[in-house]
């Protein structure tokens, strides 16, 4: 694989630092070794399956972390026994060790991980706290002003910019009212 060069990005997309480095760190992490293979399969809009084929692996042996949006798979091999030999006439499974490592979006997190047929099964969720979900916003006009300072407001519902400018330019002419 090429290297790509994304120093355009960093001069021309300001405060999209984070994106030219995950495209940066997307680069570097595609020519990791392909050992062991993987799937990632999506299940739903907002939940995703990964399986790893680590046969030979005992859950002892594997390890799963995650730190800063980057999942983190290895697996080290115990050392055999001491006078333990073995001797293959053909050895196709392999026993190295491995590390591997998957970049997660913003708000995914490992809901839970499993070791079933030698296929180790992590799941991902993501949930989106509400301060991030879109929300409506309420519009008033010029004669809704006086209704939007007296009632209740929604607490989904943010008023508009100009009732808050008329209750500050009404302390400033002298009115005592607390807006």
């Amino acid at each position: 694989m090429s290297a790509y060069d994304f120093t355009p990005l960093y001069r021309t997309l300001v405060g999209f630092d984070r994106i030219a480095g995950l495209l940066d760190q997307a680069s570097r992490l595609d020519a990791t070794p392909g050992y062991p293979p993987f799937n990632i399969e999506q299940t739903s809009e907002n939940t995703w399956h990964i399986e790893l084929a680590v046969a030979g692996f005992s859950q002892s042996e594997i390890s799963i972390e995650v730190k800063e949006n980057l999942l983190t798979i290895s697996g080290k091999r115990a050392e055999p026994s001491e006078g333990v030999t073995r001797k293959f006439v053909h050895r196709g499974i392999a026993e190295r060790s491995f590390e591997r490592r998957f970049q997660l979006a913003d708000h995914v997190r490992v809901e839970g991980a499993r070791l079933e047929n030698g296929l180790l099964c992590v799941d991902l969720v993501r949930e989106i706290p509400e301060a991030a979900k879109p929300r409506k916003i309420a519009i008033t006009g010029a004669s809704d002003a006086k209704s939007v300072d007296s009632g209740p407001v929604d607490s989904g519902a943010i008023p508009a910019r100009n009732s808050g400018a008329r209750a500050i330019d009404g302390a400033k002419k002298g009115d005592t009212k607390a807006a």
